[in-house]
């Protein structure tokens, strides 16, 4: 009897992917041998094979219509055929997989006994990690998580390799290979993030911010998990052990923020093109058919502004329920668009899209020869129904109503109020500087701009930016206030506040936070307030400097470069007042007066 493991997958992961699995099961009972079949389609993987069933197997056959990663099988014989092959003619594919195998060798006469040598002692096994770090713009935390680990991994005398992921997509990609000899996966991310090709291996999840604070824990801790039992799904078993406090903490904002960040670059694209429509035609270039302006303005304001909020609710679902919940997502957005419900609606349809399509996936029981249609059919069907019936006569009216009223409010701010919800804004962007409450306020400003509310997220930008730059600053002039390592981080600072990367103020504040937070918090809430008292409105959600200086981003841009300043020069000058001088030039042994003390 010889033992075989086989994967089959088809583009939909549904009639082929299950018809040969079941096919090659039948024919190997029949002549015989043991199997195992892992199938792989759009609702993920399925029976995984664990790392104990391929190191014993003897052949393995691949099934598939699409590309397969092998890694995993370096060293096994490997027979590869369609799906229909395989459904057609299974002992044949059976036969011919194990003719691959190599002849047994003839049986070889016993040596006589050798006394066994003393062994040498073995030398210490370097550790090896992958990992993948995610954020929900892929700027700032995604790279800070990413060298912290890298720092960390060093520290310990390990080996590691990050992958990172944002809007721009994957960078520094994983191999097979890489993930193949790996002996954990760290994932430190606050998106949802694909965890499917790291089946087998030990996997720690855990936030970038986490990562940041305690990389050499996060570490140890993905090393001191078990390896995965046989038959483990480890993408639930890793969820299920972070238990109830982790998915309370951080389910539904790591939900928003995989929402936010697809949601960005079409954010992004549609600003521009507006702005650029405003640059060649002027304020009015989408009335003058027939023009580059109106061609530039229905691309950005009639189409990407008017898409963004359903792809904000397709990925928040997908972020819940897989690629299942995108379709219900995506029909809820655009009703909520539609129906004057705005990003309000669009949140609310994505949570509820997600929600409704995992609670179906889990109460919906099928064959298993029909369990393929409820991904592609059954699910999305279903969802979508419910969503857009809710969304029309339940949900949108009230939200409608709710935004309306916000809208108005935001329009017609003035004085005091502008003044009040500018420092507002601004002290929140500083808080926590790309945390939760960052997020929050960007996130709300990001929203705002689909109902052409552009002054809250001029406010945010600028708030944004301060904290980095007052620290650059500060810096600059008072170099006895920062030790070493500050003063390296000081050119770093300057480069991402104009970016509008508040992030680059952590180094900062992870080491005197109760100074620094305070600082940065005043400058940003004069910033937020003297961009919104001047009714600035900025028509992109990011880019900072370089945005602003595009025709028509910023209007007015004077206003705005005040606030920059204004928030930057006043942060800078709260850093003066609160931290103290530091020595950093004399030996911490000798006294600061002795060492001044000349030597006679």
């Amino acid at each position: 009897m010889k033992r075989i493991i086989a994967i089959t997958s088809c583009p939909t992961g549904i009639a082929h992917t299950l018809l040969a699995a079941e096919a090659l099961k039948k024919a190997a009972e029949v002549m015989g041998h043991w199997i195992k079949v892992e199938t792989q389609g759009s609702i993920g993987t399925k029976n995984p094979l664990s790392e104990r069933e391929i190191a014993e197997a003897d052949v393995i056959i691949l099934a598939t219509d699409i590309n397969i990663d092998t890694a995993r099988f370096a060293g096994k014989p490997i027979y590869q055929v369609a799906t229909s092959e395989a459904i057609r003619n299974t002992k044949a594919v059976i036969t011919t997989a194990l003719a691959k195998l190599p002849a047994e060798p003839a049986p070889q006469p016993t040596p006589a006994p050798v006394a066994p040598a003393k062994p040498e002692p073995a030398a210490q096994e370097v550790k090896k990690l992958v990992g993948i770090t995610s954020c929900p713009t892929g700027i700032a935390h995604t790279f800070m998580a990413a060298e912290a680990l890298n720092k960390a991994a060093r520290a310990l005398g390990y080996q590691i390799k990050i992958e990172t992921q944002g809007s721009v997509g994957a960078k520094n990609g994983l191999t097979p290979e890489e993930i193949a000899a790996a002996d954990a996966v760290v994932i430190a991310a606050d998106t949802k993030v694909d965890a499917s090709r790291f089946t087998g291996k030990r996997l720690y999840m855990t936030s970038t911010s986490e990562a940041m604070r305690n990389g050499q824990e996060v570490i140890k801790a993905a090393l001191a998990l078990p390896i995965p039992a046989a038959g483990t799904n480890l993408v639930e078993a890793v969820e299920a052990a972070k238990a109830e406090r982790s998915r309370s903490r951080t389910g539904p904002y790591k939900h928003l923020m995989t929402g936010v960040s697809y949601m960005l670059p079409v954010v992004i694209a549609g600003g521009l093109a507006i702005a650029l429509a405003f640059a060649i035609g002027g304020i009015y270039a989408g009335e003058a058919k027939g023009t580059l302006g109106a061609a530039l303005s229905m691309i950005g304001g009639g189409t990407a502004f008017h898409l963004f909020v359903a792809v904000l609710s397709a990925f928040i679902a997908f972020s819940i329920a897989d690629r299942p919940g995108i379709a219900p997502g995506l029909v809820g957005g655009m009703l909520a668009q539609n129906l004057g419900a705005g990003f309000l609606g669009g949140i609310v349809s994505g949570f509820l899209a997600g929600y409704l399509t995992l609670f179906l996936a889990n109460k919906i029981k099928l064959p298993s020869t029909l369990e393929g249609l409820k991904p592609v059919l059954i699910l999305p069907f279903l969802s979508t129904i419910i969503v857009g019936l809710l969304m029309i006569y339940v949900i949108a009216p009230p939200v409608q109503v709710v935004l309306d009223t916000m809208t108005h409010w935001l329009n017609t701010m003035r004085g005091a109020n502008a003044v009040l919800l500018g420092i507002i804004l601004g002290s929140m962007m500083a808080f926590d500087m790309g945390g939760p409450v960052n997020k929050a306020a960007y996130t709300f400003a990001v929203g705002l701009l689909a109902s052409k509310v552009y002054t809250p997220m001029a406010a945010v930008i600028a708030a944004g930016m301060t904290p980095p730059l007052g620290l650059a600053l500060a810096v600059f002039l008072f170099k006895n206030r920062f030790d070493t390592e500050e003063r390296e981080a000081g050119g770093p600072a300057l480069v991402l506040g104009l970016s509008f990367i508040t992030e680059g103020a952590i180094p900062f504040a992870a080491k005197d936070p109760f100074r620094v937070i305070p600082a940065t918090m005043i400058g940003s809430a004069l910033a937020g307030a003297i961009s919104m008292s001047a009714g600035v409105q900025f028509l992109v959600p990011h880019g900072g400097i370089f945005a602003a200086l595009i025709p028509g981003a910023v209007t007015p841009l004077i206003p705005f470069l005040v606030s920059v300043v204004a928030g930057t020069l006043l942060t800078t000058a709260a850093l003066f007042v609160l931290k103290k001088p530091v020595n950093t030039d004399v030996p911490a042994a000798v006294p600061a007066a002795a060492a001044a003390t000349p030597n006679h």
